[in-house]
C-alpha cells in the first residue's frame, strides 16, 4: 500500500482536471417544453462568467428531427457579441480561453459551421459522432460507417481550412441500445482511427449509461496506453443507472483529465416531443420514461472533485449550484443534483448548530471538554484477535 494515498495507487490520476459544460445542447436537447433562446444564451453566458471555458452552444443539424434548436444561429451569435465580450473582460476573463462547440454530426451541419465561421459567429470547434456498431450508427447518422468515414475525413479538412477544431465521438463504447455487447478493442480502434484522420481531440461517450465503473478504469487505461496523451480525450457519461460519479471517479484513476457534465443532470436523447408535439427526437429506442436518465451532474462533479482535493481550475462552485437552483425553475422541476439541495461540505464550525448545554453537561459529570472516551480506558482500542479473521463456512 502506499499509505492509503488514492494518487499514489493511481500514477495516471490527475490532481488538475478541466470541466466543460453542455447543458444548452445535450441537456436541453432531452427536454419536452421550449428553452427560451434567452435562457439559453442567459446559460452560456453565466457558465461562462463561472469559469467554465468549454461549452456546448447548439446542434447545427436538422432542425426537423430536433426543433429544440431551430434557434441555432441566435444563440451562437448571443455568446459572440460585443457587449458579452466587455461582460467577460470586465470579470477578467479573456473571451479567447472560451471555446464555443457546436454539434454537427453529418457534413450539411460542418457546411453551416463554416458559413457562420465566416459571418463571424462560428463555433471554435465542431463535434461529429461514429459508434462502434454500425445499426446504431445508422439509427443516428443514416450511412453505413465506411460512408461516414469518409465523409468525415472530407469534413476535417475543410474545418481545417477554416479554422475550426473538430472533436470525434466515440460511442456504443460499453454496449448498443440496439445490438447489445460491444467490443472495448472496436472502440480503441476508432479512438485511433479519428486522430488518424485529422480530429483534435475525441469525446468518449457513455451514451445511455451502459458503463459500468470497472469497464470504465479498463477502457481510458487501454485507451491511454495507446494515446497517452490526456489533452485529447473527454469522458462523456450519461447516469440512466445511476452510476455518473462513480464513472468520473473510474475514468479520473485511469488519467483522464477532461469531464463533460450538465447542469442538474440534466440531458439524454433527444425527445420525441417538444410543446406536446411529436417530432422525430431519437425515435422508436426512446425511454420508455424520459425522467429517469441524464446525465453527470456538473453541480456534483464540482464538489466530489473540490472535496478530493482535485484542483478544477477557475470554476466558481458556488456560482454552478446557484445556476443548478435557477435550471430548475428553468426546466419546471426537481433534477438530478444532490449538490443543488445539500451544497458544498462544511469547512468550518457550524456554530449556529451547536448544542450550549454539551458543555454544561461535561462539566457536570466531570469529563474533560475534549475528552471522547470513558475515564481508565485504554488510550487505543484493542480488536479481540479472534474477529480479524473471516471464519470460512
Amino acid at each position: 500500500m502506499s499509505q492509503y494515498d488514492m494518487f499514489k495507487d493511481h500514477p495516471r490520476m490527475p490532481k488538475k482536471v478541466r470541466l466543460g459544460d453542455i447543458t444548452v445542447r445535450d441537456g436541453f436537447q432531452h427536454e419536452e417544453i421550449w428553452i427560451p433562446t434567452e435562457a439559453k444564451i442567459y446559460y452560456l453566458q453565466e457558465l461562462a462568467f463561472a469559469g467554465i471555458q468549454r461549452l456546448e452552444v447548439t446542434n447545427l443539424g436538422n432542425a426537423r428531427i430536433m426543433p429544440q434548436f431551430r434557434d441555432a444561429e441566435e444563440v451562437l451569435e448571443g455568446v459572440r457579441t460585443d457587449i458579452f465580450n466587455k461582460r467577460l473582460a470586465a470579470r477578467g476573463i479573456d473571451p479567447g480561453t472560451i471555446e464555443w462547440t457546436a454539434v454537427t454530426i453529418r457534413e450539411s451541419g460542418v457546411d453551416r459551421a463554416i458559413m457562420l465561421k465566416e459571418k463571424g459567429c462560428g463555433p471554435d470547434r465542431v463535434l461529429m459522432m461514429v459508434s462502434t456498431d454500425e445499426e446504431h450508427h445508422f439509427a443516428n447518422s443514416a450511412t453505413t460507417l465506411p460512408q461516414y468515414w469518409r465523409e468525415a475525413e472530407r469534413c476535417i479538412r475543410k474545418c481545417k481550412d477554416a479554422g475550426i477544431k473538430m472533436c470525434g465521438t466515440v460511442s456504443t463504447i460499453w454496449g448498443s441500445p440496439i445490438s447489445g455487447p460491444t467490443k472495448l478493442e472496436d472502440a480503441v480502434e476508432f479512438t485511433k482511427r479519428w486522430l488518424s484522420i485529422g480530429a483534435d481531440d475525441i469525446e468518449h461517450a457513455d451514451h445511455d449509461g451502459s458503463a459500468p465503473p470497472d469497464q470504465v478504469y479498463r477502457y481510458f487505461s487501454m485507451v491511454l496506453d495507446q494515446v497517452p496523451n490526456p489533452d485529447l480525450h473527454v469522458a462523456h457519461f450519461h447516469v440512466t443507472r445511476g452510476w455518473g460519479m462513480a464513472n468520473v471517479l473510474a475514468a479520473l484513476q485511469a488519467g483522464v483529465e477532461i469531464f463533460e457534465g450538465t447542469l442538474g443532470g440534466t440531458g439524454g436523447q433527444p425527445a420525441n416531443f417538444l410543446d406536446r408535439t411529436p417530432v422525430p427526437g431519437t425515435g422508436s429506442y426512446y425511454y420508455r420514461d424520459p425522467n429517469i436518465v441524464g446525465l453527470t451532474s456538473m453541480e456534483d462533479m464540482c464538489v466530489m472533485l473540490d472535496e478530493m482535493g482535485v484542483d478544477i481550475g477557475p470554476v466558481d462552485i458556488d456560482r454552478i449550484l446557484e445556476l443548478g437552483t435557477l435550471m430548475e425553475r428553468t426546466i419546471g422541476r426537481r433534477l438530478r443534483s444532490e449538490s443543488i439541495l445539500s451544497g458544498r461540505i462544511p469547512k468550518e464550525p457550524r456554530e449556529e448548530y451547536k448544542r450550549p448545554k454539551l458543555r454544561q453537561f461535561k462539566e457536570k459529570t466531570g469529563e474533560k471538554q475534549n475528552q471522547l472516551i470513558p475515564e481508565g480506558w485504554p488510550e487505543k482500542a484493542v480488536v479481540p484477535e479472534g474477529m480479524l479473521k473471516r471464519i470460512d463456512g
